[in-house]
């Protein structure tokens, strides 16, 4: 099958900036695809991380420590944008203005303001196709759960509980990164770098947070720089917001946590809905696992242990009896952006789509009342 090239130029060449190329250079693994992503432009302010992407990518026609030059040529459709926070606001309204598609990563800027700034630039760009990064929910286990809330039947929803969890930063030796710096990171802290992932699907179900109790701490207030002096870190480590919120009918609990320090935990990213007629539970800590419940009044409360097998949104070339990880949803993210922006959204080959730019704004409202909570010490509500 012929496949329609699209050619991606990466801004920012870090980790995953090179995940994103080692998906284009999977493709293959796909099958009945009609579009594939060529790596035909690279941009960093640091020059010596280039070597990687020209020794494994010959597509390769722009190089340069300047986004502009990216920007500006012929050569390039679209850009896969992987920068800190602060400078989401004018690279991203940089991108939209030239008319390059984007893949931009989570929060979609520093702050509301920054947000907003945005999407008034998206907004009046209609004809360029944004999306937002977020690769957990194309997990199997994520696409069941999708599933789940697609089909309702949980009756009364008892309540959400989502959560995506590091360990990493236990380690106080660790140095500092602009992660764990407001002026790179912003006031969000760990909600900004990890949030989206959390929402993306409790805001696909359609469900709206109404208000927000939340409880924010800086656990390594100081950490060494690279040459170990202490320095202050000044980012929340960890998030737990006690959220109310609606589908229309029913208000229900949800339970959300972004934590850079979760003893034991890498990556782990949860979510489980507990109702009266119908419950689901999923986790990567254990990947192939799904744990669902349905319940009818007066049989037995049993839970049933699932063990999935590589079922992935878009259909490739493993075996269902394999095993599904990170760099798979990483393809399977990608696939839907390539599949999105080449077809349309009603005429993409599944329906699970990319994280829109209009769920980033929502997590925004999240976050910033999160913080208002937590310096007031008490429930703020969501989106005033």
């Amino acid at each position: 099958m012929a496949r329609q090239p699209i050619r991606f130029g990466i801004i920012g060449l870090g980790l995953m900036g090179r995940e994103f190329a080692s998906a284009a250079a999977r493709w293959m693994h796909l099958l009945d695809m009609d579009v594939q992503p060529v790596i035909a432009g690279i941009c960093d302010t640091n020059a010596a991380s280039f070597g990687w992407f020209t020794d494994n990518f010959d597509t390769i026609r722009v190089q340069s420590t300047n986004y502009h030059d990216l920007l500006n040529s012929s050569e390039i459709d679209a850009i896969y944008c992987a920068v800190p926070h602060n400078l989401h606001a004018e690279m991203y309204s940089d991108i939209i203005r030239a008319g390059k598609h984007l893949m931009g990563e989570k929060p979609f800027g520093i702050d509301r303001a920054a947000n907003h700034a945005i999407m008034d630039v998206i907004n009046a760009h209609p004809d360029v196709f944004v999306a937002c990064s977020s690769e957990l929910p194309f997990y199997p286990g994520g696409q069941r759960v999708f599933q789940a809330i697609r089909a309702g039947a949980f009756g009364k929803i008892i309540e959400v509980e989502a959560g995506f969890l590091h360990s990493s930063d236990l380690d106080p030796t660790k140095k500092i990164n602009w992660k764990r710096q407001v002026q790179f990171n912003g006031e969000y802290g760990c909600m900004g770098d990890l949030g989206m992932h959390v929402l993306h699907l409790p805001l696909r179900a359609g469900w709206q947070i109404t208000n927000v109790r939340a409880l924010l701490s800086n656990l390594m207030p100081q950490r060494p720089n690279n040459a170990g002096e202490l320095v202050p870190a000044d980012t929340w480590d960890n998030a737990t917001l006690a959220c109310e919120a609606t589908d229309g009918a029913q208000t229900f609990p949800m339970l959300l946590k972004t934590f850079r320090i979760a003893p034991g935990e890498t990556n782990t990213w949860y979510i489980r809905i507990h109702g009266t007629e119908r419950s689901i539970s999923y986790s990567t800590r254990h990947p192939k696992t799904l744990l669902t419940m349905q319940y009818t009044p007066g049989t037995p409360q049993t839970w049933s242990d699932e063990s999935l097998g590589y079922a992935s949104a878009y259909p490739t070339i493993s075996g269902g009896i394999f095993e599904f990880g990170l760099p798979d949803s990483i393809v399977q993210m990608w696939a839907a952006f390539c599949d999105e922006l080449a077809h349309g959204r009603d005429g993409m080959k599944q329906p699970f789509y990319c994280a829109t730019p209009a769920e980033a704004r929502a997590s925004h409202d999240v976050f910033t009342a999160a913080l208002e909570s937590h310096q007031a010490g008490s429930v703020a509500p969501v989106g005033r």
